[in-house]
């Protein structure tokens, strides 16, 4: 995991310098990329949806040429009982080549229980009573996925850090959003899934914070356009 990380960082700082740069050369080769002009789903919350996001999935579309549909709804997470839970959102989606799954802070700030990787898994039958924390909706949104289309593609972004209290950014903070992160991590691990930890990549702390913030949780528009360099990256090569 360390390894592909420092992978992810040479990449992302090799399109920062070039593609994304005035002067960069913006064919370079991108439509080589497994994923160009591929159509993508997106679940999440807020912080997937709000319009100032535009700026990261516009980049999306300019550098991958992807199509890109939101289900994203306000206040949502994993967890079945919170907002229009991914769950939901997922239930509504048809066919499509790439499924994202861009994680929120609700379920981390809502309190609501982290739970275990095993939650909604074959390891305890299909538990519906675990659709209430946020690994049993992980996992579910995932075995959906693959019914609704065997074929599909499916990426995970991971919750960002969040300026509201010290739990919503300290990645040593034991109680904090951290733990909501790792298993955001695990799960996918279990199923095979490439995941951009966006907690730890995504390069905001209290310093910058004012810069790429418009409140202590959602990003402004440059923000968005500092993660969607790293996600374009991501997504281009995964």
């Amino acid at each position: 995991m360390k390894r592909r990380i420092n992978f992810l960082v040479v990449l992302f700082f090799l399109f920062s310098s070039s593609v994304f740069s005035q002067n960069g050369i913006e064919t370079l080769t991108l439509k080589e990329s497994f994923n160009y002009g591929k159509s993508v789903a997106v679940f999440g919350g807020s912080v997937s949806v709000i319009p100032a996001s535009d700026s990261a999935k516009i980049l999306w579309e300019k550098y991958l040429g992807m199509t890109i549909t939101n289900y994203g709804v306000p206040g949502a997470g994993f967890s079945s009982l919170q907002g229009k839970s991914l769950q939901q959102q997922v239930d509504e989606a048809g066919v499509f080549d790439i499924y994202i799954l861009w994680a929120s802070t609700n379920d981390y700030t809502n309190h609501r229980r982290v739970g275990s990787y095993t939650d909604y898994t074959e390891f305890d039958s299909y538990d519906q009573e675990k659709l209430t924390t946020q690994a049993g909706g992980i996992n579910y949104c995932i075995k959906k996925i693959y019914e609704i289309n065997p074929n599909a593609v499916i990426y995970f972004f991971t919750s960002s850090k969040a300026f509201n209290e010290k739990g919503a950014y300290d990645p040593f903070y034991a109680q904090g959003m951290v733990q909501y992160v790792e298993m955001q991590k695990k799960i996918c691990e279990l199923h095979g899934i490439p995941v951009l930890d966006q907690f730890i990549l995504g390069g905001y702390n209290i310093y910058n914070k004012d810069l790429y913030y418009r409140d202590p949780i959602h990003m402004n528009a440059l923000g968005y356009k500092k993660i969607g360099e790293l996600q374009v990256s991501f997504l281009a090569f995964p």
